[in-house]
């Protein structure tokens, strides 16, 4: 990290980032080269790219903690910057409290400080004076207010303020997730970078966060593949694509309307550039043999030769095809549930569930916990049965359904892909499941690696392609983004969209849920809350904030 400032001019420098002509080579080949960027205060940045793309990778260069192979990241001295901690093991032998005050390391140092020099018993006068010095630094740096700004910090983020007064070692993981981000939060900082800060927050810890940042004077930079959040917070996007990193106003929806357009404008312009190499190629077999043409026909060749069809610019963008075609509709009667309890170790996850679906309905199943609508899903699709009430589907009806957690389908198998996914369909040729596959981004020799040594993208990848070989007319899914990049969840969610059948489904995701569901249904203590509207209009009618996960 380099720094240009200093004596006076340190103080009235910009409180930025300025990238210069950063590149970062692995193995001989570049991840990104000669970026150059600056990030201002009172922005939000969302950092988007494919998967292995180096969203991560660049968050770490900005940080410092991974020099760049060639190029400067300049922050002045002054400015001071808070990093999202990703191990969540770091503090453990710490209180939740010091682990959040950690946020703001010269306030913490200076506490430390002041608590050794108290406790000499041969205290000098030049220790009263160190002493003194401290305590003035420590007031300026609002020490005296430390525990009841992390006190509000944990406190938005959905915590009891008890908690600041636990070992890290004792608190569960999505305790740990919220202490750690409130670590990040805290003490004003000049500059926050964010990595997924949004994974494993429940939905009103996520709307308490962007509150945060939308009030945040300071710069904040985010990676992240919410794209609620992303939408909600950001004011740039910056995308990473084939070894270029490129700045551009707005959040990510303008940026993916934005992109889908010149796409489309690019394609209509090689059409039309196609479409002129034709004609001019059919001008010269036609006349180049006749003398009163001939001279017509070399100037048009000469024109064929000057002219290039523009490519698409080169991307790692790779969206995956997801789409359902229902081998026959359904009628009428879809699905009826009455009275279903289910009580699972001692609690009782369902208590007299009753509700019908009509024909056409996508349903979002929300509440306080997750594992209800999971419960649910696997009682409609006979994995489990409820303790009382029951549920009957349509006759007409068939069901395909995508479960959270998919390891029976991948652990210990040593198939291929392609052996695995030839298991669910009559289409056994090569031909057919290496299109298919490729259509689901595995191409070449993808498609012999074994389904178990798959990451949990891919994995779901090949759940969804199993699902879509059904010809299902209803679709039930629970969590289906889990795993995914911005790229799928976009196809998954414009396939869902698409369907013209029947969805019951879960979901951590804002967007997905709001673009989807045209019914909404809350598992409760008391049973269910059921509403015929948008995701974002069952929000609102909460108040605008609400504790589901």
């Amino acid at each position: 990290m380099r720094f240009l400032y200093t004596s006076w001019a340190v103080y009235l420098a910009p409180k930025m980032i300025t990238v210069s002509d950063v590149s970062l080579n692995f193995d001989g080949s570049n991840l990104f080269s000669n970026v150059n960027l600056k990030f201002l205060p009172g922005n939000c940045y969302g950092i988007i790219g494919a998967n292995g793309a180096g969203k991560s990778t660049f968050l770490r260069i900005l940080c410092g903690e991974l020099e760049p192979s060639s190029g400067d990241v300049i922050i002045p001295p002054t400015v001071r910057m808070s990093v999202l901690k990703q191990d969540h093991y770091a503090f453990d032998e710490f209180t939740a409290l010091d682990t959040v005050i950690m946020g703001n390391k010269r306030l913490y140092d200076i506490m430390l400080e002041k608590e050794r020099l108290y406790s000499k018993e041969d205290f000098t006068d030049a220790d009263g004076i160190l002493a003194g010095e401290l305590e003035a630094e420590f007031a300026e740096l609002n020490g005296w207010e430390a525990e009841s700004d992390a006190s509000k910090l944990i406190q938005g983020l959905g915590l009891s303020e008890s908690v600041l007064y636990s070992q890290m070692e004792t608190l569960g993981g999505n305790e740990k997730v919220k202490i750690l981000l409130a670590q990040a939060l805290f003490g004003n900082p000049d500059i926050i970078l964010l990595d997924e800060p949004t994974n494993h927050l429940d939905i009103a810890a996520i709307e308490w966060l962007e509150d945060f940042i939308m009030d945040y004077h300071g710069t904040v930079i985010v990676v992240s593949h919410d794209r609620h959040f992303l939408n909600t917070v950001c004011t740039h996007t910056v995308d990473i694509d084939y070894t270029k990193i490129k700045l551009y106003v707005g959040n990510y929806e303008f940026w993916y309307e934005s992109s889908q357009l010149m796409q489309r404008l690019q394609k209509l312009q090689n059409k039309k550039t196609e479409e002129k190499v034709k004609e001019l190629q059919s001008f010269i077999e036609r006349f180049s043999a006749n003398k009163s043409k001939s001279k017509q026909a070399t100037s048009r060749k000469k024109l064929i030769d000057k002219l290039t069809i523009d490519e698409m610019p080169a991307s790692s963008r790779r969206y995956p095809f997801i789409g359902f075609n229902m081998d026959r509709e359904a009628g009428k009667d879809i699905l009826s549930v009455t009275g279903i309890s289910k009580t699972i170790d001692g609690v009782k996850i369902l208590n007299d569930i009753t509700f019908i679906v009509k024909k056409g309905e996508k349903i979002a199943f929300v509440g306080e916990s997750e594992v209800a609508a999971t419960t649910l899903f696997k009682i409609l699709t006979g994995e489990m049965d409820p303790d009382e009430g029951s549920y009957k589907w349509g006759v007409s009806t068939s069901q395909s359904y995508l479960p959270n957690d998919n390891t029976e389908f991948f652990e210990g198998n040593k198939l291929s892909i392609i052996d695995w996914l030839k298991q669910y369909t009559n289409d056994e040729t090569e031909t057919f499941l290496r299109g298919f596959l490729g259509r689901m981004l595995f191409s070449g020799d993808d498609v012999y690696k074994p389904v178990n040594v798959l990451s949990g993208g891919e994995k779901v990848r090949c759940m969804f392609s199993r699902m879509m070989l059904y010809g299902s007319n209803v679709l039930i899914l629970d969590r289906p983004t889990n795993h995914l990049d911005l790229e799928s969840i976009t196809a998954v969610n414009n396939g869902l969209c698409d369907f013209k059948g029947n969805i019951l489904f879960s979901s951590h995701d804002h967007e997905f849920m709001n673009t989807v569901a045209n019914r909404i249904i809350e598992i409760n203590e008391n049973g269910i809350d059921d509403r015929f509207s948008t995701y974002e209009d069952y929000v609102q009618s909460k108040g605008g904030r609400i504790t589901l996960d």
